[in-house]
């Protein structure tokens, strides 16, 4: 393989999780997860991943259907994102790969606490890092999450897997079939023309930081090699 890409952070929506379902955790889709991981890191790339948790609770969305205070419902979706990256910890480790589980929020007895020193000594150790919790903070979400942890990471690119979306589009493609796949964009053009790939915030932090952003097709095997290797897959935000 030639390695364009030696240090990537992956972000997976806790959506993508789910499969074909509507909640929990599909095995099908963790196993995948894990596979494209692993062909990745026994090529010597360094990983990290964030993952959201909205298939088991979404903040937003709940504070408005139970009434409940914003805050904290998004702190019950930080602790859905933790449940998350320990059933991925556990699937990855089964394979043979080394994973470490650091969470915004502490939980000692089942993750360590964030600290982004150890959280590098990992990743240069060859130790796959999954970030839990988010921010630690309400009113922020798992994608600037992403984008924070990609730039303390000093990620070469940050990878946005999306679930039966093959990249960035004019309009939303399940609604328009006349919509029109983008190729490459800068940063500045996806926030002035309001494409709907990330937070704006997310995305002007990586902007700012010059970190690549690939919105990819998770579904399709083998993805997350290619995307490494410098093969056009999806849509390159750089």
């Amino acid at each position: 393989m030639n390695i364009k890409y030696k240090r990537i952070l992956l972000k997976l929506s806790g959506e993508a999780l789910v499969g074909e379902g509507h909640l929990g955790i599909s095995p099908e889709i963790v196993d995948r997860i894990a596979e494209e991981i692993s062909l990745v890191t026994t090529q010597g790339v360094q990983v990290c991943v964030v993952v959201g948790g909205g298939n088991i609770f979404r903040g937003l969305q709940k504070s408005t259907e139970l009434g409940m205070d914003r805050a904290a419902a998004d702190y019950v979706g930080m602790l859905a994102t933790i449940m998350n990256a320990l059933v991925l910890q556990g699937v990855l480790e089964k394979r043979g790969i080394a994973t470490r589980v650091q969470t915004a929020i502490e939980m000692r007895s089942i993750a360590e606490p964030y600290t982004r020193r150890r959280a590098l000594r990992h990743m240069s150790k060859s130790r796959v890092v999954i970030f839990g919790g988010g921010t630690g903070n309400p009113f922020f979400t798992t994608d600037t999450a992403a984008a924070l942890r990609a730039s303390e990471m000093d990620c070469d690119l940050m990878l946005m897997a999306k679930n039966g979306v093959d990249g960035v589009y004019d309009d939303d493609p399940r609604t328009n079939k006349n919509a029109k796949k983008i190729n490459k964009l800068s940063h500045q053009e996806v926030i002035s023309r309001n494409l709907k790939v990330m937070d704006t915030s997310a995305l002007a932090l990586c902007r700012d930081r010059h970190i690549p952003i690939a919105v990819f097709d998770f579904a399709r095997p083998g993805a997350v090699r290619d995307i490494v290797c410098g093969l056009e897959v999806g849509t390159l935000i750089d």
